[in-house]
């Protein structure tokens, strides 16, 4: 069990680094264009829950390392529930910035 929590709480951080790095490099293009600030503070309003599921991801990730069963079963739950807030954070701030709804 603890292969199968360690390799999910992975990918979770996978997953929620992949979303902070997409609006830290959104950040950095728009702010090197003219009239990117407004990309910029898209970028800036959506960062909290790019930290947050990271932060959540990285706990997880944590707590997978322990030989304990119930540990392992806490971190799973905990970094997969991490894990699809980013993917669906990351599809919506992709989805909002490619509409112009930013």
């Amino acid at each position: 069990m603890a292969l199968i929590a360690f390799l999910v709480t992975l990918i979770a951080v996978i997953a929620a680094a992949g979303h902070a790095g997409y609006l830290a490099m959104l950040t950095s293009a728009a702010k090197k264009r003219p009239g990117g600030a407004p990309a910029v503070e898209f970028a800036k309003k959506r960062m909290p829950v790019a930290g947050v599921t990271l932060a959540v991801t990285l706990l997880a990730l944590l707590i997978s390392t322990s030989d304990n069963l119930g540990a392992d079963i806490f971190s799973t739950v905990l970094g997969a529930g991490g894990g699809f807030a980013a993917v669906k954070a990351l599809q919506s701030s992709q989805s909002r910035f490619r509409e112009g709804r930013y």
